[in-house]
């Protein structure tokens, strides 16, 4: 059953959609997931739920504005390059306060895929200290040809096909949540969209998962995370898309909960190999 919160996102108000998953007395760091550029919080279906219940922990499940039950975008509202940055720097920590989340002890982890990947690692390395830990699936750090492609194939699938229909399952403004996303990746403005510069501000533990049948990005997208970070752990899946956590979930759990036993019970982890054959540690 979800939610909704009002937050003050610059000079708009905005009705958030939400959903707490797991374990609600845990004392662990809350894990925060940011989903991707058409999703929402249905659309991640079972995995947060699942994900906390193997970590023990409580996770905050969110629909960013523009989609699923929030605020929708305004139709003639184009989003600039800098809209990730946006997200990750005003609309998270607003909702963080407007659900009383706020930093302290251990902090919280962020676990985001495909653009909420993106907003994951812009919002670690604009707040230092505030994260417990980062874990990113199928990430974006910079724009590569195979990912125009496919998001041009998504707009005319839109176009001719039922996909607006299947979206408007899962968001009140399926509109809204396609254009926002399609136009601003195809806008000759975004080409230069790049945030590899920020990623060495990070100082919390990195796990990065991408598989390698991914038709949005290529493996130069984790790997140039762990050129910036050394310490990240990178994980990358056999017979997996751009969704590791459907396609691949139980790899997946197991990289998270391996990974953040290391994070939030360092004695007890185990070995750096969170799935070994499968995982490269950088």
């Amino acid at each position: 059953m979800t939610r909704t919160v009002r937050i003050r996102s610059g000079d708009r108000l905005l009705d958030i959609e939400y959903a707490w998953v797991g374990a609600p007395e845990s004392t662990g760091p809350v894990v925060v997931f940011l989903h991707e550029g058409l999703g929402s919080v249905a659309m991640w279906r079972d995995f947060p739920a699942r994900l906390c219940e193997a970590l023990g922990l409580r996770g905050l499940v969110w629909s960013r504005a523009g989609y699923g039950r929030s605020t929708p975008r305004p139709p003639d509202l184009h989003w600039a390059p800098d809209f990730m940055h946006h997200q990750a720097h005003e609309d998270l920590p607003a909702l963080l306060e407007a659900l009383d989340l706020r930093p302290a002890g251990s902090g919280y982890l962020l676990l985001g895929h495909s653009d909420g990947g993106s907003i994951a690692l812009i919002h670690a390395a604009s707040f230092p200290g505030r994260c417990a830990g980062v874990i990113v699936l199928a990430p974006h750090l910079f724009v590569e040809a195979l990912s125009i492609r496919s998001i041009a194939a998504a707009r005319q699938a839109y176009l001719d096909t039922d996909l607006r229909e299947r979206l408007a399952r899962y968001h009140d403004d399926p509109d809204s949540a396609f254009w926002g996303w399609n136009d601003a990746w195809l806008s000759p403005a975004f080409r230069s969209w790049n945030i590899e510069a920020l990623l060495p501000a990070i100082d919390c533990p990195v796990l990065a998962i991408q598989g390698h049948d991914d038709v949005y990005g290529t493996m130069a997208q984790i790997d140039r995370i762990a050129d910036a970070l050394p310490a990240t752990r990178l994980l990358k899946l056999a017979d997996c898309g751009h969704s590791p956590h459907r396609d691949q979930p139980a790899a997946v759990i197991t990289a998270c909960r391996q990974f953040i036993a290391g994070i939030i019970a360092p004695r007890a982890a185990g070995p750096s190999v969170v799935n070994p054959g499968q995982e490269t540690p950088r």
